[in-house]
């Protein structure tokens, strides 16, 4: 059977949760390989709104195994608080239904407070945009081999030796950006604190993920952000701190490549972006306007007004190719309704010359601009529609024109937040 990763094709906020929710159903397990609490999943299910940041989207359904991977970085205490607030909506989690892998790093409160100390203190320009939450400098740490793992929890004696270890790196880059130095003693006595409520989810995930895939069991992989905000691959620096393309799904978890059969990638049928960085169809009038009205294009994590733009298909045609994007879900056509005449993106234009990708140096990417063609709007509703019958026409060709120019067919049509108002044309879990 079908193991299925879904990725966002832009920078983040393409509407991953409902897809996923949406592919879960089908599924028998749904793990999240990377980025931390900094990601922001909204679900609507029988009118109910669930708001997820690092607990998998398959937690508000039964009978499914929801897992968060190695390729995540947690935070305990929000990991907690989440929990509560998700039990409280009326959700079982259990350690039946939900697995921490062992390995695992986890955020600790010196990491977003070395985080926002390191954003205050950039000068205009040079701010990534950064959430605060600490999951750059927790990454920093895994690579940098002193980072405190989930497994550590279960032995004083090894935590210990671990914050020994982080606090000799973190206490003198804190003395020399004039910051006091951490307390030891409080920082074990909070995680030992709430090492048992961690360590009850605790599992080896990697194990449990191969036992799942050869007894025929579909797994769906979540990532968390965009690909255009992928470490290597994104509009660097202005990224996150994780790897957010496909190929991260199996390393994130302990899977093997060969065990994912398709990949989906969720883009919106135009673009936005929150934070810094650069994007060459953004919208700085009343259009742009609108897409952020209609959308309610507001952050689920931070709250921030995300940046608006028309549709930039050579983005996303460069997504789609490193990513091996299989089909693409195309989600909120129906913020478009209304719009007389709708533009995309086709190519940069980069000091005369035309290019069909954007650039990998952060100069010429600020230089490049959007090079456009038109195509018809329509003043009809496609608000629900659950089938092509109830587009249309000028809809249907938009969205056959974007599949020509990102070369790459839409897989599923969402046309509302509602999580079965979606037009499925290529099931991903097919046999």
């Amino acid at each position: 059977m079908a193991n299925v990763v879904v990725v966002g094709a832009q920078w983040g906020d393409e509407g991953k949760g409902k897809i996923v929710d949406w592919l879960s159903e089908r599924a028998d397990v749904i793990a999240r390989f990377q980025g931390g609490h900094n990601a922001g999943h909204t679900l609507v299910i029988d009118g109910k709104v669930y708001k997820l940041h690092v607990l998998p989207s398959g937690v508000v359904r039964g009978g499914k195994l929801s897992v968060i991977g190695n390729g995540v970085v947690l935070d305990p205490w929000h990991l907690i608080k989440e929990i509560a607030t998700i039990r409280e909506q009326g959700v079982e989690i259990s350690a039946e239904n939900l697995m921490i892998a062992e390995n695992t790093p986890l955020i600790l409160p010196l990491h977003g407070e070395l985080d926002r100390a390191r954003e205050e203190a950039a000068s205009k320009g040079t701010k990534i945009g950064t959430t605060g939450r600490g999951i750059g400098p927790c990454y920093e740490d895994k690579v940098g081999r002193r980072a405190i793992r989930v497994a550590d929890l279960a032995d004083k004696a090894t935590l210990e030796a671990r914050v020994d270890r982080a606090l000799e790196h973190h206490n003198a880059l804190r003395a020399g950006m004039g910051m006091g130095p951490v307390d030891r003693a409080a920082l074990i006595d909070q995680l030992m604190e709430i090492a048992p409520r961690v360590l009850e989810f605790a599992a080896p995930v990697w194990k449990v993920l191969n036992e799942k895939r050869k007894a025929g069991k579909r797994i769906l992989f979540e990532g968390a952000q965009g690909s255009l905000l992928d470490i290597d691959f994104g509009t660097y620096p202005f990224v996150t701190s994780s790897n957010v393309i496909a190929g991260q799904a199996a390393t994130g978890v302990g899977i093997g490549p060969g065990s994912i059969d398709y990949v989906l990638g969720i883009v919106k049928a135009y673009t936005t972006r929150v934070g810094e960085g650069p994007f060459p169809t953004e919208l700085l009038d009343d259009d742009g306007e609108r897409l952020g009205q209609r959308g309610h294009e507001f952050g689920t994590t931070t709250g921030r007004k995300r940046r608006c733009g028309w549709f930039d298909a050579a983005l996303v045609r460069q997504t789609c190719a490193i990513s091996g994007i299989n089909g693409i879900s195309l989600t909120k056509l129906d913020v478009l309704d209304g719009f007389e005449t709708l533009k995309i993106c086709v190519a940069y234009d980069l000091d005369g010359k035309r290019l069909d990708y954007l650039p990998t140096a952060a100069e010429e990417q600020a230089r490049c601009k959007p090079i456009y063609e038109e195509i018809e709007g329509w003043s009809e509703s496609t608000e629900g529609a659950r089938s092509w019958a109830d587009l249309p026409a000028a809809a249907i060709k938009y969205v056959r024109r974007i599949e020509e120019l990102i070369e790459c067919p839409v897989a599923l049509l969402s046309t509302s937040p509602e999580r079965d108002d979606t037009i499925l044309v290529t099931d991903p879990f097919a046999d």
